[in-house]
This record gives C-alpha cells, sequence and structure tokens, in this order.
C-alpha cells in the first residue's frame, strides 16, 4: 500500500493497524533545537483516547507514546531537544478484541471500506478496518503535537458544530464551552439534545454523524502558494483525508453559493497593525495564500459503518447475506475527531510555515510596510 505519507518540508508517515500490536508515525523536516517530551504529545492524545464516556467507543487504550528518535538531552538547553532528524513515535495497542469481528471475516460491512480495500488488494484486515479503522487517527494526533511546536504563536481549536440534524446557534457561539463539556460543544444550550439524541442512537445500536470545526489564529499573512500549492486546497486534502471524512469546508464554503457579490467580499481597512477585514468569508485564505486572519474550516463525518442493525450486503464468494457488526464503536465518531482535525490542521500549517520561510525568509510585505532594499 502506498501513500502514507503526507506533506512537503515537514512530512508525516503513519504506520499500525487498529487490531496490530502497535501504531505510530514518523515526523521528518521537523527544525532542530525545539524543546519535545513525551509528556507534551501525550496531552493531546488523551484528548483523543477511546472509553472516556457513555457515547463513544468503550476500547481501553492509554495511548501512551513513546518517543524512538529524533530528540537528544541537551545539556546547554536543560531539557531534551529535537535535533532535525526523523522522530519516530510508537503507541502500542493493549485492549484488541478481534474474535467481535470473526462472524465479517468474509463479509462486506456496507458504508464501510471492506469491500473497496478488498477490490483493490485481494486482501484486507477486517479486524477493526486495519488501516481503514478510526484508530489509525491517534498517530495522526502524536504528529499534530510536533507540529503544534513548531507553530508559535498560532492557536488552534476545534469544536462540534452539529450532531445528526441538531446544529448549534451561531449566536450562541463560546470557544470558551468547548473544554466544559464532553462533546466539545460551544453552545452549552445543545449539549441536553445532544445527549438524548446520542442516547437514543446508541441504544438503537445506530450511530450518526457530525460536522467539526476548526479554528488557526495567528497564522500571518502570506501562508501557501498560488495555484497547485493552494492553503486551502491542501488543507482541505488533509482534512478530507481523516478516516469518515466525507465533506470539507472553507470559511463560508457551500453557503457563499447563495451569495451576493456585496455579501461575499471581505471589504478591508488600514488599522494600527495593518489591514483589517470586516468579515470572514474566505476563511481567512484568498488565491491559496493566508491573509492574517483566522483560518476557518469544517469537516462533516459520516456516521460509523458499524451498526447492530441488519443491512443487506455481500460477501468475498459473492453471496447476499445480510449483516450486522458487533463489537465496540463509536455511535458518533465526530466526538473524538476533534483532536484528530486539529492536528491535521497544525500538520498542514507547519509545513506551509517551514515552505514560505525557505522561499521567502518568512517575511509578509503588507501594505504600509516599508520594503527591504
Amino acid at each position: 500500500m502506498s501513500h502514507n505519507t503526507f506533506g512537503h518540508l515537514f512530512r508525516v508517515t503513519t504506520w499500525g493497524e487498529s487490531h496490530g500490536p502497535a501504531l505510530g508515525c514518523v515526523v521528518d523536516g521537523c527544525p532542530p533545537n525545539i524543546k519535545l517530551t513525551a509528556e507534551e504529545i501525550q496531552v493531546w492524545l488523551d484528548k483523543r483516547r477511546p472509553g472516556q464516556g457513555k457515547f463513544v467507543t468503550q476500547r481501553q487504550e492509554p495511548d501512551a507514546v513513546k518517543i524512538l528518535s529524533g530528540v537528544f538531552q541537551d545539556d546547554h538547553t536543560d531539557g531534551q531537544v529535537t535535533t532535525g532528524t526523523p522522530i519516530s513515535m510508537i503507541i502500542e495497542n493493549v485492549d484488541q478484541r478481534s474474535r467481535d469481528y470473526s462472524e465479517i471475516a468474509q463479509a462486506f460491512r456496507p458504508g464501510h471500506a471492506d469491500y473497496a480495500y478488498f477490490a483493490k488488494y485481494g486482501v484486507r484486515d477486517y479486524r477493526g478496518g486495519g488501516r481503514a479503522s478510526a484508530r489509525e487517527t491517534a498517530a495522526r494526533v502524536a504528529a499534530g503535537a510536533v507540529a503544534r511546536k513548531i507553530l508559535q504563536g498560532v492557536t488552534i481549536r476545534g469544536a462540534v458544530v452539529q450532531i445528526g440534524p441538531h446544529a448549534i446557534d451561531r449566536a450562541r457561539f463560546d470557544w470558551d464551552q468547548t473544554t466544559e463539556n464532553p462533546f466539545w460543544c460551544p453552545d452549552t444550550q445543545m449539549v441536553s439534545v445532544w445527549e438524548e439524541h446520542l442516547e437514543q442512537v446508541r441504544k438503537a445500536g445506530s450511530s450518526t454523524g457530525a460536522i467539526v470545526e476548526v479554528e488557526a489564529v495567528g497564522v500571518p499573512a502570506g501562508w501557501g502558494a498560488p495555484i497547485y500549492g493552494k492553503l486551502d486546497a491542501e488543507l482541505a486534502g488533509a482534512l478530507m483525508s481523516i478516516n469518515a471524512a466525507k465533506g470539507v469546508e472553507i470559511g463560508a464554503g457551500f453557503a457563499s453559493a447563495a451569495f451576493s457579490g456585496e455579501e461575499n467580499a471581505d471589504e478591508m481597512r488600514m488599522g494600527n497593525a495593518g489591514p483589517m477585514f470586516l468579515s470572514n468569508s474566505a476563511g481567512g485564505i484568498l488565491g491559496g495564500i493566508s491573509t492574517g486572519q483566522s483560518v476557518v474550516a469544517r469537516v462533516a463525518f459520516k456516521p460509523t459503518s458499524s451498526i447492530l442493525s441488519l443491512r443487506r450486503s455481500i460477501n468475498e464468494a459473492g453471496e447476499e447475506i445480510d449483516l450486522r457488526t458487533k463489537g465496540r464503536h463509536d455511535p458518533c465518531v465526530g466526538l473524538r475527531a476533534v483532536p484528530v482535525v486539529e492536528a491535521m490542521t497544525a500538520c498542514v500549517l507547519a509545513d506551509a510555515f517551514l515552505r514560505h520561510r525557505a522561499q521567502t525568509g518568512g517575511e509578509a510585505y503588507l501594505p504600509g510596510r516599508v520594503a527591504k532594499d
């Protein structure tokens, strides 16, 4: 299987399967002399970790990360720092229950990657979906933790803004609320609504979709490149690569199709620190290049395909069957997707920063600034 690596200067390769002995990642291109410890990475993994509530999978994984290479205990800085060489990290799987999947060893789950993997490779890891499992995203979160260390001055935060048909009220959006409830919800009045909806879904053995929003504050103007290196294109591609993601929009996204030209145009004025935008329909990116506004994106996640309801399918022999999936699954994968969306955003932005610095020295030539000789 190819295409397990993404990024240009900041490159991430993930490896491992849902029910294998371990999974992990290799981060190549991280600059040297950045302080980095396993404890700093663990903070983000703990936010994604399964088994932390009745509305997520009950698989009990500590997701304890170990750094195998790429760091050094430096006496000069009195701490562990990156060396500029590949950073390899491993996360062991300790709570696999592969027997739960024995009944689907030869069957294809509707809505899952089972059939597509088998059609391409002629073999598949049916135990939890192998590489197609959301378990793979733990490695992405570890890589994102490294990326955050590069992005000094940039804050990346995510929230769930819709579960099933129930969307938040934008007038009540408050980022501070996302850390005070188990749903990453920025609208506290929606928490009880989501609880009731998810309880019904869970008891029915079914699943539901969700939308996650991410915002990167402090991204300066100039990151990204025109045409084939557009920042929004690379961000959309990274977010779409997350398992169960089925749609991405930047800024106003699909809603902009109903805008007039006047509504869509983000008007500008000069402020004390440079250009100011009076709105952000563009999501902080114009022509593929960051504008200095917050970079905003949303990701739609499909319902988990492993459900208890009987669904019509076929098996590897081409026989028609009725199938239900046993095991421990997220009734809404979007709940644990927030740290993953944040991590992928961090990786894309870290790569964009390093590429911008390599090409221009990191300077953005803004109106009102005296150009260098």
